[in-house]
């Protein structure tokens, strides 16, 4: 997957799950379309996406 990360080792890149969410699927919608896909796993991306956001610095030009 280029470096990717994955949820669970599987083919299926976290950024998948953000995007699908942001596109203001359910979390029930998610699962229904990628049976691969458990409750845990969505849980762990949002996680994941969380602490890259905490651990990223952003500096503002003036």
């Amino acid at each position: 997957m280029g470096g990717k990360p994955t949820i669970r080792g599987m083919r299926f890149p976290v950024s998948d799950v953000l995007e699908l969410l942001s596109s203001g699927l359910s979390e029930s919608e998610i699962l229904e379309q990628h049976p691969i896909l458990e409750k845990e796993d969505i849980k762990a991306a949002l996680l994941y996406a969380s602490f890259k956001i905490k651990n990223t610095v952003i500096i503002h030009a003036s």
